[in-house]
């Protein structure tokens, strides 16, 4: 056994006895909750260095660490970790997994903070005008609903 989950309420701990893991709701999945909010695959936990990973497989109510969303995280001993709204504590010791020194620095933390909200939503000024300079010539211009000129709007069906 590899380390355990224990639900945060009450109920049987849940063995962890592989090394990579898949929950859901499907019966295929190797830890079963048959639960409507949780996704058919929800998430899988799998060992790495020594330690428990948690990685949200695009389900719909999410995963969380310590109440913290997340899609890709390490579990630490005592770590509070939620499928959907079920929630367990993670139980295992590093060292019986093959852990050597300090835990590894969690680089995800630092990737996201490495790029403005706006740069990660490609929203960022810079950006927005190199796209709306490149996209100018494709783009058809605007016209004035006002002005009855003619020559405004370019047929492509017109021969030239």
């Amino acid at each position: 056994m590899h380390g355990e989950l224990i639900p945060i309420g009450g109920g049987d701990p849940i063995p962890l006895l592989k090394k990579s893991l898949l929950i859901g709701r499907r019966e295929s999945c190797d830890i079963v909750l048959r639960f409507p909010n949780v996704s058919a695959h929800h998430c899988q936990l799998t060992v790495n260095g020594g330690y428990w990973y948690a990685r949200d497989l695009g389900s719909k109510n999410g995963v969380k660490v310590n109440n913290v969303r997340v899609t890709e995280k390490r579990l630490d001993p005592g770590d509070t970790l939620s499928v959907a709204k079920h929630q367990f504590e993670v139980c295992y010791s590093p060292a019986e997994l093959g852990a050597v020194g300090p835990p590894p620095v969690d680089d995800l933390t630092t990737n996201i903070f490495g790029k403005s909200l706006l740069e990660r939503a490609g929203l960022s000024k810079s950006e927005a005008t190199s796209r709306r300079s490149a996209n100018a010539e494709s783009s058809p211009r605007r016209y004035d609903v006002l002005n009855n000129d003619a020559g405004q709007i370019k047929d492509p069906n017109r021969p030239t």
